[in-house]
């Protein structure tokens, strides 16, 4: 539940920052709005579910290290790539936008190489999905829809991001009640 926490966050924090022009007012409103609830509900179910681990804990087994070796070069190499990334493009002049694009790409990869590290190819849907609408900003930022990017390229994977969790989230729950 920890990496679904941490993606729900991640997912509102990328609708939040992204909403904005060309969408309107109430539809940028909706979306921050939509986006403050998934991730509060992720957190709830967080919360649950780490009440219940807390009371098992005797009678449980030994628990997979999620963020072991390979865990810790992804995400090295991934915060490499974000931050000389960016870098790159703004020494290219790309407009602004692009930048979220990168971010997108570079986080649905990510997931994407975690799958085999974690042994959950769950969490490759995702990361195809990610790394697709970074790919379609990146082609976006390119054109004269460049204004058009954080919404694909941010609030989408945002939206990705917190549907998942969300989903992922209540399965668990649900079968821990079960």
């Amino acid at each position: 539940m920890t990496g679904l926490l941490v993606g729900a966050i991640f997912g509102a924090v990328f609708i939040v920052v992204n909403a904005q022009s060309p969408l309107n007012a109430v539809a940028v409103n909706f979306l921050r709005v939509a986006a403050f609830l998934g991730a509060a509900s992720v957190v709830a179910m967080w919360f649950a579910t780490a009440r219940k681990d807390r009371k098992e804990q005797p009678t449980a087994g030994p628990r997979r290290n999620m963020f072991g070796r390979g865990y810790l070069i992804i995400v090295a190499a991934e915060v490499i790539l974000l931050f000389g990334g960016v870098r790159v493009l703004t020494a290219w002049e790309r407009p602004e936008q692009t930048n979220v694009a990168w971010v997108a790409f570079v986080v649905g990869v990510h997931f994407v190489a975690l799958a085999p590290v974690w042994k959950d190819w769950s969490i490759a849907v995702p990361g195809v999905v990610l790394t697709l609408l970074g790919a379609a900003g990146l082609v976006l930022a390119s054109t004269t829809a460049v204004a058009w990017v954080p919404l694909v390229s941010g609030v989408l994977s945002g939206v990705v991001l917190l549907t998942g969790t969300a989903t992922f989230g209540w399965r668990t729950v649900t079968a821990r009640t079960a």
